[in-house]
């Protein structure tokens, strides 16, 4: 812990006490400049602060697969990451590099450079457009970073002091202003004056994971503070909070102040300028639905498969149409609604049903919710169903935020049936040990298998992973389905003597005689 001086703390106290007497956090704009000048004398001094014009460090962390857990409560699935991150502060450019590594999963390398509004990314030496979420994180770490948050907060018109409060059992005092339309605050140390946490609460509606959750608030802890040979305190550990759950953890271990970047770290070539361009404004809620020039096909009589990022199945039943799946957010429902409308005029919706709790999976549930559309769901995803349909979306309202209603909820805990006739469905809960909140889909009078996202195939002859498959396997053997074809959230229709292959044991070589 860094000491300080006689007279900080003494003026620390008087700030303390201008303020009891203001009695109102707006009410002392000097106050909160003081407490933000302080916490950059603290960190170097002001001047340090600002002529710091690059970085560049190294890390160990890992982020927390919040997103696709066993389980929404965790323990969670860990990504663990080698990361590199090179800044220009000055003209808010920036290149991170990932190499990470999940148990089991297979390792990569992802570069994302970001400079002049635009995302590229790169896995290998495949370089294309970025994302738009990509551009927004880029731009918190630029200028909500520790190297940058106090001289952003400083140039606030709005700077103002709020209640100080305890962080951590230590008093802090918190300041707060907006950035970019963005309430932000930050809580400084009563004793150091140091920054400990930033915080903020926007939408991100350009990811495929936090879009789902309406307004997000991101929280940001500084640890392991550091006195680099320039006379800087910095921070070495950053753990990110995202709607209190822990999503990302960095621990630095070198860092560069001011050091001399190469000319083409920020390089983005035009062809990847124009393709980010046309892709620039894709929201969750905007994209289309399916792929484009991939049109739905039956896969049986008036049953439509349409392939997309995650696919969506539209079944018509003697009264009515059954959405399998909700995905991605409520903008997508409402196309998958318009789709089965369109080829079927007049004829209701009865359904949806929701397989799985990843959060991708989930995202379009509000819409049906907002429709007043029941909806069919493992038991056990019940509490982070509740979790999305509840979840605040003042910043970017949908149909739901606009016109709340109850979810109708038909949770699934044992063989149900819905509809009848030859499309009939009857749904199975997996519980398996990494299915237990995924249930499959059968349609007996087709012989025909809906397995959630259990596994995936990765190429002509390779399925990932034989866990899942084996319980998807085993699920429909305890069950005593008899199955022809089955398809999945990321598979098309596919044999089903295929995937009893992947667990048939090797052929034995014939030993030499």
């Amino acid at each position: 812990m860094i000491p300080l001086r006689l007279n900080t703390l003494s003026r620390l106290l008087i700030l303390t006490l201008q303020l009891m007497a203001c009695g109102s956090a707006v009410a002392a704009p000097n106050a909160a400049r003081q407490l933000i000048q302080e916490a950059l004398t603290q960190m170097g001094g002001e001047a340090k602060i600002r002529s710091l014009k690059s970085l560049r460090f190294e890390a160990l962390g890992y982020r927390n697969l919040l997103e696709q857990s066993e389980r929404p409560e965790g323990p969670y699935i860990v990504e663990f990451q080698r990361v590199s991150v090179m800044r220009d502060l000055e003209h808010l450019r920036q290149k991170q590099t990932n190499e990470a590594t999940v148990a089991n999963f297979p390792s990569y390398k992802m570069s994302i450079v970001v400079a002049d509004e635009v995302a590229a990314q790169s896995f290998g030496d495949r370089t294309g457009p970025g994302s738009r979420d990509q551009l927004e994180t880029a731009r918190e770490d630029l200028e909500l970073g520790p190297e940058r948050v106090l001289l952003t907060a400083i140039a606030a018109p709005d700077l103002r002091v709020e209640t100080d409060t305890v962080l951590q059992a230590v008093p802090h005092h918190v300041v707060a202003f907006t950035w970019r339309n963005i309430p932000v605050r930050v809580f400084l140390n009563a004793n150091t004056a140091l920054p400990t946490k930033v915080e903020w609460k926007c939408a991100r509606p350009y990811g495929s994971f936090w879009s789902v959750w309406g307004d997000v608030t991101t929280r940001v802890y500084y640890s392991l503070w550091w006195l680099t040979p320039e006379g800087v305190h910095y921070p070495l550990q950053w753990d990110v909070f995202r709607n209190d759950l822990p999503d990302v953890s960095v621990a630095i271990s070198r860092l560069e102040l001011n050091p001399e970047l190469p000319a083409d770290t920020f390089a983005i070539t035009q062809d990847v300028k124009d393709a980010f361009a046309k892709r620039r404004d894709l929201t969750a809620d905007n994209r289309p639905l399916g792929f484009p020039g991939q049109p739905g096909t039956e896969i049986a009589k008036d049953i439509v498969f349409i392939p997309g990022s995650w696919n969506t199945t539209l079944v018509r039943q003697g009264d009515g149409i059954v959405i399998l799946e909700a995905p991605i957010s409520s903008g997508y429902s409402a196309k998958a609604i318009a789709e089965a409308e369109r080829r079927w005029p007049g004829v209701p919706i009865k359904a949806a049903v929701s397989t799985s709790d990843a959060w991708p999976h989930i995202g379009g549930v509000r819409e049906y919710v907002a429709r007043g559309i029941p909806i069919y769901a493992p038991d056990l995803n019940l509490p982070i169903l509740t979790r999305v349909v509840s979840a605040p979306r003042s910043s970017l309202p949908d149909a739901l935020a606009r016109n709340p209603r109850p979810p109708v909820f038909r949770p699934v805990s044992g063989k149900m049936m819905i509809g009848d006739g030859p499309n009939r469905m009857e749904i199975y809960p997996l519980r398996g040990e990494t299915t237990e909140r995924q249930m499959m889909i059968y349609f007996p009078e087709h012989k025909l298998l809906y397995g959630s996202d259990a596994f995936q195939k990765e190429d002509a002859n390779k399925y990932f992973y034989a866990q899942t498959v084996w319980e998807v396997v085993h699920a429909v053997e305890r069950e005593s389905l008899n199955v022809d074809t089955f398809f999945m959230m990321h598979m098309g229709p596919t044999p089903w003597r295929e995937v009893k292959a992947v667990l048939a044991p090797p052929e034995k070589t014939p030993s030499a005689k």
